[in-house]
C-alpha cells in the first residue's frame, strides 16, 4: 500500500520512521511519501496561502498548489483515494481504518490555518476528523490515520494481533497483567494463572464486555444491539 501525505511541515512526520510503521516500510508492506506543498507553489516566494475573500482572520491554503500536488501524485498511483483532514469530516474510527486499509493507496491532504480553499473539495473523496477538538493542522490526524491503517495490513503484526485490540467488535480491551504475580498486595487474577485457556478466554471476554459497559456505554449499545456480538457474551458469562 502507498500513502502520500501533502503538508507544509514535512519535518513533523519523523515519527513515521520508527516502530511499527518503519518496520512495515522496511518490509515493503507500506510506502509513505511526504510531499512539501511549497514545492508546488507557483509563487516565487513559495507562498501557499492567502487572505480569505470577504475578510476575516486567518489565512487559507490556496487551491492551485494542492491541485498540482494531487495531480503529480496521481501519476504514481491513479487509484489513490484522496482524503482531506478537516474538522468537518467523518470521525475516524476503527471501522473506517479497516475500510481504508483495503484501498490501493491514499493521498492525505493536511489542512492548516483557517482551512483550505473550498474548491479543493472538488478533488477530495473523503474528509476525515479525528475528534471534536482544535489542532494546529492536519499533520497529527494524518499520522493517526497512517499508524492505525498500517497495523491492519497483512504481515505487519502477527495474524491474530488486531483481533485483540480495543474497538474490535465494538469492545474495549480486557485487563492485562505481567510479572510479578503479587505487587504490594495487588494480585493477578487466579484464572490467568490457571493454564485453562478456555476459562481464560471466557474471563477476558466477560471483562471486556463489563469494561465497555462501564466506560463506553455508546460502544456497548452497538455491541449489544440485534446483530451484534451479544450472543458470545452470554456464552461466556
Amino acid at each position: 500500500m502507498r500513502i502520500d501525505i501533502i503538508t507544509i511541515f514535512p519535518e513533523i512526520f519523523s515519527p513515521l520512521n520508527v516502530s511499527i510503521v518503519k518496520r512495515a516500510q522496511d518490509k515493503g508492506i507500506i510506502k509513505v511519501v511526504v510531499w512539501n506543498l511549497r514545492d508546488f507553489s507557483q509563487n516565487k516566494h513559495k507562498k501557499v496561502d492567502d487572505a480569505a475573500y470577504g475578510g476575516g482572520k486567518g489565512m487559507v491554503l490556496a487551491c492551485e498548489p494542492i491541485f498540482l500536488a494531487v495531480e503529480e501524485i496521481k501519476k504514481y498511483n491513479a487509484d489513490s483515494l484522496t482524503i482531506l483532514t478537516s474538522p468537518q469530516g467523518q470521525v475516524f474510527s476503527q471501522n473506517m481504518a479497516k475500510d481504508l486499509s483495503r484501498k490501493n493507496g491514499l493521498i492525505i491532504i493536511c489542512g492548516h490555518y483557517e482551512g483550505v480553499d473550498e474548491r479543493v473539495r472538488s478533488i477530495v473523496d473523503l474528509e476525515v476528523s479525528i475528534g471534536d477538538y482544535v489542532l494546529t493542522g492536519g499533520e497529527l490526524p494524518a499520522m493517526v490515520i497512517v499508524d492505525c491503517i498500517t497495523r491492519l495490513l497483512p504481515g505487519v503484526l502477527p495474524d491474530e494481533a488486531p483481533v485483540y485490540d480495543s474497538f474490535f467488535d465494538c469492545l474495549l480491551d480486557w485487563p492485562c497483567y505481567t510479572r510479578p504475580e503479587d505487587f504490594r498486595g495487588l494480585k493477578v487474577p487466579d484464572v490467568l494463572l490457571s493454564g485453562n485457556h478456555k476459562k481464560i478466554a471466557q474471563w477476558r471476554h466477560k471483562q471486556a464486555v463489563e469494561r465497555t459497559k462501564q466506560k463506553r456505554p455508546d460502544l456497548y449499545q452497538r455491541f449489544s444491539k440485534p446483530g451484534g456480538k451479544h450472543a458470545s457474551e452470554n456464552s461466556s458469562a
